[in-house]
């Protein structure tokens, strides 16, 4: 929640909504084996509205709103030009009455 922070998120593929509330243990030697925790739940919104956000995923930067349990405010993911994954992206805090300062 600190805007000075900058959190590393990487794209993975889509799941069933129907994985939305497992916590449990995946057994070793399955896909995405351990431990699954939910860690925040709730909403979310784009800032420029729903219907330009798979354009601004393209051009790497979408700006949007969470209204989750422990994030909450204005955020941006922000594509990095030069990562060790080609899928690797920025998560960072706006500055906004949600921000810790």
């Amino acid at each position: 929640m600190k805007p000075s922070e900058k959190r590393l998120a990487v794209m993975v593929e889509d799941h069933p909504l129907s994985y939305a509330n497992f916590e449990g243990t995946i057994p070793e030697g399955n896909y995405g084996a351990g431990t699954v925790e939910i860690w925040d739940s709730g909403t979310w919104e784009s800032l420029s509205g729903f219907e330009n956000a798979d354009k601004e995923l393209e051009k790497g930067l979408l700006e949007f709103s969470l209204y989750g349990k422990k994030l909450k405010g204005e955020f941006a993911l922000v594509k990095m030009e030069k990562s060790y994954t080609k899928d690797g992206w920025l998560l960072i805090k706006k500055n906004d009455e949600f921000a810790e300062k």
